[in-house]
């Protein structure tokens, strides 16, 4: 069974998750994975969500102040083994909720040209590509997105 958590950055499952995720990305990403690693500290993550399959974490994703309206979608991760079954989205979804609960009005995100599966979960999820923005301006790997956040009628 699936359950969503909502925790800090200092929640260990999120600590071990976001390890996985930085030894992925620096498959991925090379030399350049030290110009990213700066801008992906955990302890300034005030808002985590943690995916939970019969109480093993198997996701997760965090979101941080990018301006005062947008939230900044961060350290998105599935295991390798769980992906495919719709847990990045429903942690996104979860990330995008809360956002809209602090008053935010959009989420913006970076990822990487060699990360595709990431690239097709923002598209999905009704993410724009838009001008990379910050420290990510000048990078040529970098793709950004932005989603203007909707509430839900009830």
């Amino acid at each position: 069974m699936l359950t969503l958590y909502r925790t800090d950055a200092f929640d260990p499952d999120f600590v071990q998750l976001v390890g996985l995720l930085d030894r992925e990305l620096a498959e991925r990403d090379g030399d350049e994975h030290s110009f990213y690693q700066q801008f992906n500290h955990i302890d300034r993550l005030g808002y985590v969500v943690l995916i939970k399959d019969n109480g093993r974490a198997i996701g997760c994703g965090a979101i941080k102040d990018l301006d005062g309206e947008a939230m900044e979608v961060k350290r998105m991760f599935v295991l390798a083994a769980q992906r495919g079954r719709g847990v990045a989205g429903s942690v996104l979804a979860e990330l995008e909720k809360w956002a809209l609960e602090l008053g935010y009005t959009s989420c913006r995100l970076e990822t990487g040209k060699r990360q595709p599966e990431a690239i097709a979960l923002y598209k999905r999820q009704g993410y724009q590509i838009i001008p990379n923005y910050g420290q990510y301006a000048q990078v040529e790997n970098s793709i950004c997105f932005e989603k203007i956040l909707k509430k839900v009628k009830t």
